[in-house]
């Protein structure tokens, strides 16, 4: 017979069953996690010699938490995660609105369930799953939301004084009983609604409407919080943060390597968009160096931080673009362009938040910035170096192509162009073949166009050609010939 087929007290007794608090459920499944060398936290990534560490010794402490970091550094994911560390079931008083414990019974119904029918009283069982429950901390959210109020109609109803505690109508907190609570964006919180929660938190105290009920609840708090939010929105008020035993700082991904494993394990995608465009490693880290550019950027707010999100949506429009030319041209599958990285703008300027300077640019030349910025960072990686000042006697191993493109009129990339077309374009430039041969040969040859593509792209950052944007692709030219044409 499984423990949960049991449906009596008295037969959970007879079972052995073993009731513990939430804090002490969680320590001890991570204990088993940790013996067997299992991750306790699935899915999280970069976080494994940082957070991930902090946020163990604080189960094993039996602390509150929390979690504070910029936006987009999965605080929510971590709490949300903290799910698989209870136990699978737990058995509750049947009936009970707070899942009271049947050892030990904290409401008046419970108390009173187990008072009449002992070893009789029915036994329900609750799935871990079912013991999460969140809260976004808005400027609205009252003492009744989150404690409780007490409940004229059901005074009516019972004929009883408000002074009783049977007319309460309990609220999130209480009916949160033996679970885990989440409230995000804690600064958000009214400081008064604060104080109603460190009572909670240290004596187990709940007073509504000036009826005190002592109610000791066992919860698992997780807050989560933004170090703008201290000095911007509001604050974390001290009695409260005192009583919160660690505070976890978060981060971005540190490296592309990371970034990337968490931007592929996002992503939205089908099973079609994968078969049908190939993306070159090149491509995949370039779109991750964008949110790197961004964090740095003179432009951007550093203190509302670039969310992991940037990455993950970017990365669906990139494809998405590359999809939408592949059924324009009617092709059943297709390489990753430069090109296609225009399409990522609208993913980029929804998620940066932009300084004075910066919205006098303009949030979409923000986002073409960060685009070159990712170029130029990642050139040295696969070509030469190029300085910024460089002798004219050095040679430069760039000069045939520059030279090519100084007698030649123009060469033009247009976007919707079927892979064909836009492989022989490419392939028209012999310098630009030597390039790769001589300092990429062993790239794939279907990465070898998105990689022709970058080193034109890196040569105009870096100064040695022009690109010009018309209605229907780009056209790249050597900086002085059309001028010296004209004259």
């Amino acid at each position: 017979m499984k423990i949960k087929d049991i449906t009596t007290f008295g037969a959970l007794k007879n079972a052995g069953y073993q009731s513990k608090g939430i804090k002490e459920e969680l320590r001890l499944n991570l204990i088993q996690k940790i013996k067997g060398g299992k991750p306790a936290f699935e899915g999280i990534h970069g976080y494994e010699n940082t957070v991930i560490p902090e946020l163990e010794r604080a189960i094993l402490s039996r602390h509150n938490i929390n979690l504070l970091g910029l936006r987009g550094q999965a605080k929510t994911r971590l709490a949300r995660l903290m799910v698989n560390l209870l136990d699978e079931y737990i058995p509750i008083v049947a009936g009970s609105e707070i899942n009271d414990d049947p050892f030990n019974p904290i409401s008046r119904y419970a108390r009173e369930e187990l008072k009449e029918k002992r070893d009789e009283t029915p036994i329900e069982w609750v799935h871990r799953e079912e013991r999460f429950f969140e809260k976004l901390a808005t400027p609205d959210v009252t003492v009744a939301d989150l404690i409780g109020d007490v409940d004229p109609i059901k005074a009516a109803n019972l004929k009883l004084s408000y002074a009783d505690d049977r007319v309460i109508h309990f609220g999130m907190i209480p009916r949160a009983n033996r679970s885990i609570f989440v409230i995000n964006e804690l600064p958000d919180l009214q400081a008064r609604i604060q104080v109603a929660l460190f009572n909670i938190l240290q004596e187990g105290d709940i007073q509504i409407r000036g009826f005190k009920l002592r109610l000791p609840l066992d919860m698992q708090f997780v807050f989560t919080a933004n170090p703008e939010d201290y000095t911007n929105r509001g604050s974390i008020v001290t009695p409260l943060k005192d009583r919160i035993g660690s505070q976890i700082i978060t981060h971005y991904p540190q490296n592309i390597e990371t970034a990337r494993t968490i931007t592929e394990q996002e992503s939205r995608l089908d099973e079609n968009q994968r078969e049908m465009i190939h993306v070159p490693d090149l491509a995949r880290d370039l779109l991750e160096q964008i949110s790197f550019e961004a964090r740095d950027n003179e432009f951007i707010d550093a203190r509302s931080g670039v969310s992991a999100r940037l990455s993950i949506t970017a990365y669906e429009n990139l494809l998405s673009t590359a999809e939408r030319r592949a059924i324009k041209t009617g092709e059943e599958k297709t390489l990753l362009r430069f090109s296609d990285f225009m399409g990522v703008i609208p993913a980029i300027t929804g998620k940066v938040e932009l300084v004075y300077e910066g919205e006098q640019e303009g949030s979409a030349a923000v986002a073409q910035q960060l685009i070159a910025d990712a170029v130029k960072t990642l050139f040295p990686k696969y070509f030469p170096k190029i300085e910024k000042l460089e002798k004219p006697s050095v040679e430069s191993p760039y000069n045939d192509l520059v030279e090519w493109f100084f007698a030649e009129s123009g060469f033009e990339l247009p976007d919707d162009v079927k892979d064909k077309e836009y492989k022989q374009k490419l392939d028209s430039v012999p310098p630009l073949n030597k390039l790769i041969e001589k300092y990429q040969k062993d790239i794939p040859k279907e990465d070898q166009y998105f990689l022709k593509e970058f080193l034109l792209w890196g040569l105009v950052e870096y100064k040695k050609l022009n690109k010009y944007r018309y209605t229907t692709g780009i056209q790249f030219k050597d900086l002085y010939g059309s001028y010296i044409s004209g004259l």
